[in-house]
């Protein structure tokens, strides 16, 4: 069993990740302010959620990439940006890859059309989520 101190600091490092700023944390700094060194850091996080701070650092910048993308204006380049990746390239060439289209494709397929109201699709919708949205609605 894991201790209760340890696993909130796991879980503010967590938070700490899927901040998806201008410029995000690397795993080293966010293992640094939780008080770990990188390699533990790395080793305790996959262990606890599943995957490497970074593998869940990049999930949580393609989720909000596809926010922006419906919710937003932004063109792909500004929502790139606003994910803190650099490159144009890697970004569509990484979007591509988890999602399964290109960004662009995306904010087409997915983006309403004018004058309606923008809302995630429940296809977009963590599963988690709708299961609370159900449950609080009987």
């Amino acid at each position: 069993m894991i201790h209760p101190n340890l696993l909130n600091r796991l879980c503010h490092a967590r938070d700490l990740l899927r901040t998806c700023e201008a410029a995000p944390l690397s795993v080293h700094e966010v293992a640094r302010q939780s008080g770990f060194s990188c390699f533990h850091f790395i080793r305790l996080f996959k262990a606890v959620f599943g995957e490497t701070p970074h593998q869940y650092q990049v999930q949580a910048q393609i989720e909000k990439a596809k926010q922006l993308l419906i919710l937003t204006d932004s063109s792909v380049t500004e929502v790139c940006m606003a994910v803190g990746l650099s490159s144009l390239g890697s970004f569509s060439a990484l979007f591509s890859r988890r999602v399964g289209m290109s960004p662009s494709a995306f904010q087409q397929r997915y983006r309403p059309a004018p004058g309606e109201p923008r809302q995630l699709p429940p296809s977009l919708i963590p599963g988690c989520f709708s299961l609370m949205g159900n449950t609080l609605m009987k």
